[in-house]
This record gives C-alpha cells, structure tokens and sequence, in this order.
C-alpha cells in the first residue's frame, strides 16, 4: 500500500521521534503519545508501537479504559498515529468520545498477515504480543466489551480480517478505506487489485503461486460469506471515499452488500468527494469514532416511542403477509 508520508499535506507530526527507547511527546490538548519498541518473536527486528493517552490519563481510577487499536496503512508505521492526534483530543474534549487508550503497532507492509510460510507472522504479532503488552502498559478493559480495532488503508483490511477471524476478542471494528478486493476467490482478483498490491508483496505472504485457498481464509468478504453468524454481536463500521485512487470503493461496497445480503448489521458510508490521502482523512476518523462511542454507550434510539409504531406497522406487515419479528440489533431490519 502506499505511504500518506509520500503525500503533500499528509506529513505526520513527531516523525523524528526516535523509537530507540520510550519517548513521550507532549500534546497540545493534554493528550500525549508515547512511543515504545516491542521485541517479538513473531516477527524480525523490534517493531515499534505508539500509545495516545488521553488528557487526564488516571492509571489509578477504578474503571479501565477502553483499548482501540488502530492500524495504519502500508508502508507506514507507528508514528503515523499522531496526524490524527487532534481529532483524539477534540472529540474526547467535545463529549463525542469516552477517554480511551488508542494504540498503533508497526505493521510494515505484512497485511497484518501471518505469512503462509510462517517466515513473518503480523497477525499473531497483534493478538499474542501487542494485546498484551498493551494490557500490561496501560490501565485498560481486559474484556472483549471494551476493546476495539480499526484502521486505515491495509489497516482497514488487516482490522477487519482479525476481527472477522477473532470475534471474541473485539466489540467492534472501524475499518475506513481498507484495502479489501471485490472478490471472494482469488480468481476473482483483477487488475483494479493487483496494479498497487504487485506480486513482491503478495508472493512472500500468500505463496507464489498465490494459495487460493489461505487466501480465501483471511479475506474479510469471504471469511464473512463462508460463517456471517460468527460476527452476530461484533459491530463493524465500514467506510471509503468515492473517489479514491485505489479503487478501493469496489472493495468496500462489495464487502457492504455480502454483509447486507446476510443481513448483518452494520454501518457502511461512501463518503462524497473524498479520496484516498487528504485532509478528509480527519472528519472521517472522528465519523469512525463517533461509531466507536456509540458501541460504548448505546444510544438508545429504539425506544418505547418506536417500538409502539413498530407495533402498529407489524400489524399491516401481517396483513400483506410480509414477516414480522422483534428488534435484533445484530441483523439488518430485525430479521
């Protein structure tokens, strides 16, 4: 995928930061990112990850907090997490979103995959050794109802296939621009795809030949098309602009109608005018974490007031011989 750093207006603040020890850099909103590296052996060298705390941070108070990992786009790295360091800081500050720890590991340019040879494994990386470490470093929710994913671009992707793959692990999961295919076998994959994913990446990650098949097994559409009532209960933001470069806006509405078409809930937005790079990336973040907050506090739109004129219009439903059942938040109309 490509680098936002090779993109004008895209520069991230603190890129000079050094990740050769534990820094903090301080936050002009009291919010603060601190910058750790993470031996693993998942994975070669010493992956770096960034941790935002949010102004106020109390390690002390009673309830944790909640954990998002968000995870950048290819060819990035962790320090990608500050460009969007003031939307963190203005949505906590406005009261659209709860204090939270955000957390971005290095992801390279795996995928977030587990290579198929075993050489690299950024998947088990994430779950075995970033989640943990996270848990240890930093007062959050240990449970699954308070913990988070989402990212960007191969972030986008590398989120929603570990969420899919791992639903018990995550409440929800904000995917915006991912870098999915509109296809669920590979064979389906065209040249929209393969003109920026060429074969020096997918070789060492998915076999040369490709493996059809341990490509199907972490490819979101197909994992959500072969079992969609494993993610029941798992919310799923998904989002991509309508003019991005990448033609990633097939990928997405593709995605978005094998969730509909089985009737899993979830909230989907082609953003009007917006492109892959630029500074839409901001309002679509803070979009990204309205739905975050939504899934920590319930808003609460169906009330008694909605339920009665659902009862009122089950009735002529019955009448037309059209299904009628109760409200289920995990499927698309209830049914």
């Amino acid at each position: 995928m490509l680098n936002r750093r090779e993109f004008a207006g895209l520069a991230v603040a603190g890129a000079t930061t050094s990740l050769s020890a534990t820094t903090a850099v301080a936050a002009e909103a009291e919010g603060t990112i601190a910058y750790h590296v993470l031996a693993s052996s998942h994975v070669p060298g010493e992956p770096g990850v960034a941790i935002y705390a949010p102004p106020g941070y109390d390690a002390g108070r009673a309830e944790p907090y909640p954990l998002l990992l968000l995870l950048h786009g290819g060819n990035g790295t962790e320090k990608d997490l500050a460009f969007f360091k003031t939307v963190f800081d203005n949505e906590i500050a406005a009261g659209r979103l709860p204090p939270l720890i955000i957390a971005t590991p290095s992801g390279r340019r795996s995928l977030y995959m587990d290579f198929r040879d075993g050489a690299e494994r950024w998947e088990s990386f994430i779950l075995f050794d970033v989640l943990p470490f996270l848990r240890r470093s930093a007062h959050v929710s240990r449970g699954r109802e308070l913990t988070f994913i989402g990212g960007w671009s191969m972030g986008g992707l590398g989120s929603l296939r570990i969420a899919f793959k791992h639903p018990e692990l995550f409440a929800a999961v904000a995917a915006l621009e991912p870098a999915v295919e509109p296809a669920v076998e590979w064979k389906g994959v065209g040249p929209h795809t393969r003109f920026w994913r060429p074969e020096e990446v997918l070789h060492p990650i998915f076999g040369n030949p490709v493996d059809g098949e341990y490509w199907m097994q972490n490819n979101p559409a197909s994992i959500a098309s072969r079992a969609p009532d494993r993610l029941l209960g798992l919310g799923i933001y998904l989002e991509v602009g309508d003019q991005d470069m990448l033609y990633l806006y097939e990928g997405a509405e593709f995605l978005h109608r094998v969730l509909f078409d089985a009737r899993l809930a979830h909230e989907y937005r082609l953003v009007h005018g917006a492109e892959h790079v630029g500074s839409s990336l901001l309002p679509r973040m803070a979009d990204a974490l309205g739905f975050i907050a939504r899934q920590i506090s319930p808003p609460g739109w169906i009330d008694q007031n909605v339920l009665n004129v659902r009862a009122v219009l089950d009735g002529s439903k019955r009448s037309a011989g059209l299904p009628v059942g109760p409200v289920d938040p995990g499927r698309v109309g209830g049914r």
